[in-house]
């Protein structure tokens, strides 16, 4: 059995990630000691922790996210907002978790892929489209609870070796 599968970690699509995101998942690794990983292409402060890693990646298109699925190994959790990136991720057996606490599903992501492309074709043709609400405290919550599930499954599969 390859380590990866017995050690699952978590992968952060950190450009547009939440701060108070990210200090959930800083909590999260020193109370359970998994690996996180922050992929940005700036630099991701992250607190000193042998559980925490910044990768900081070159500038441009999905730099970041093809550094995350190239990395990424089945069963590892990723934290991301991207779309196509969060596809790629269940295609390849990872887990994909929108920071809104959103757990992508081969079903959801399609339809997720389907609507961006769809509000893509209309940003092109010059229909003005807002932006994403802020991050509501259920939001906050939920996302806490999906990586708190995460983290059970992966504890119990590691004392069941």
């Amino acid at each position: 059995m390859s380590e990866d599968i017995l050690n699952p970690q978590i992968w952060v699509d950190a450009d547009a990630c939440p701060n108070v995101i990210k200090e959930i998942l800083f909590r999260a690794a020193e109370r359970t000691k998994v690996m996180v990983t922050f992929v940005a292409n700036q630099d991701v402060r992250v607190p000193p922790s042998p559980y925490l890693r910044a990768v900081r990646v070159a500038h441009g298109f999905d730099v970041a996210d093809d550094t995350i699925a190239a990395r990424m190994a089945a069963g590892d959790l990723v934290i991301t907002a991207d779309i196509p990136l969060a596809a790629t991720v269940v295609e390849t057996g990872g887990i994909a978790l929108n920071p809104r606490g959103e757990l992508y599903t081969d079903v959801n992501v399609r339809q997720r892929l389907a609507m961006r492309n769809f509000m893509e074709e209309l940003r092109g043709s010059g229909v003005a489209i807002g932006g994403p609400a802020s991050l509501s405290q259920a939001e906050r919550q939920a996302f806490a609870g999906q990586l708190d599930r995460w983290l059970s499954q992966r504890i119990a599969r590691q004392s069941n070796l």
